[in-house]
């Protein structure tokens, strides 16, 4: 990482936060920034965005959108030349959703009896079980598997590959990842390997990768992105998906839920759930 590597702070109430993250998704220029959105102090409605640009193009475009927003106040912060990232989860919990325990190394202790753990390595990728995206794409899969089994599971935007790991442990005989960033795939494999997980990841953008059209019809297909993507692969998803199968959407603000919903059900799919965590949402849908 560079000196001139910066992280961006806005703080205000969830409001003002969440009109600032619709902001930041609508802005062409941030099509791929990185942020994220969470509730920081819940007494005092404080809401917290953590931008994370890669270019000064990002920084000016980031800076100017959150600062414009009334009720934030922005600050900017140098970011050290460090492994920020896993320093940061190592003082994170590990997380319980439905019977699934996602943990990492430091916690590898705390295990409880009959959950299925899933070790998980964030290094450089996103999707290590604590975002309210990833909790929410778990809990979903958990309750699926209440009623049927699905034989076949693409996870698009794997990152970790927590989801498609998720899958290969609990039945599904094919688990196939893909990510654009070619660090996310080599972690997930590794990934894949501490857990003694048969999951296959894949470096590749959308859907059209060979080794993903070669294994459809899927039975479920997760995308845990972000809105402006999940609503550009729509027919792509439908196209990958058998008649009946299903899609676990994620990655969104529940403002975006209309959006995304819209972009879906135009192609057939319905709405069977929706789990909200924090800001955001998770859509459970079903190709008709």
């Amino acid at each position: 990482m560079s000196e001139d590597a910066v992280q961006i702070i806005a703080r205000g109430p969830r409001a003002a936060a969440e009109s600032a993250a619709a902001s930041l998704d609508a802005d062409p220029v941030l099509e791929g920034a990185t942020y994220s959105i969470l509730e920081e102090d819940e007494d005092h409605d404080v809401w917290r965005i953590d931008a994370f640009p890669t270019t000064s193009e990002e920084t000016d475009a980031l800076k100017a959108r959150l600062a414009a927003q009334p009720g934030l106040v922005v600050t900017v912060e140098p970011l050290a030349d460090a492994d920020w990232l896993a320093m940061s989860l190592s003082g994170l919990p590990p997380v319980r959703a439905g019977r699934f325990f996602v943990y990492g190394a430091h916690d590898r202790g705390q295990v409880p009896p009959n959950a299925i753990a899933l070790r998980i390595e964030a290094g450089a990728a996103f999707g290590t079980g604590h975002h309210g995206t990833t909790v929410g794409c778990l809990q979903a899969w958990n309750d699926l598997l209440k009623a049927r089994r699905f034989d076949k599971v693409l996870d698009v935007g794997a990152g970790t590959g927590v989801l498609a790991i998720a899958a290969a442990r609990t039945g599904a005989r094919l688990a196939r990842g893909t990510d654009i960033d070619a660090p996310s795939v080599r972690i997930a494999r590794e990934n894949a390997a501490l857990n003694g997980a048969r999951a296959e990841f894949v470096h590749a953008s959308g859907l059209g990768h060979q080794r993903v059209r070669s294994a459809a019809p899927y039975d479920l297909v997760f995308a845990n992105i972000l809105a402006p993507p999940l609503v550009a692969l729509a027919q792509d998803i439908r196209g990958a998906l058998r008649p009946g199968g299903v899609a676990i959407l994620s990655g969104l603000l529940r403002t975006q839920e209309r959006r995304v919903l819209a972009a879906y059900r135009s192609r057939g799919f319905r709405l069977l759930r929706r789990i909200h965590r924090d800001a955001w949402a998770t859509l459970v849908i079903q190709r008709s």
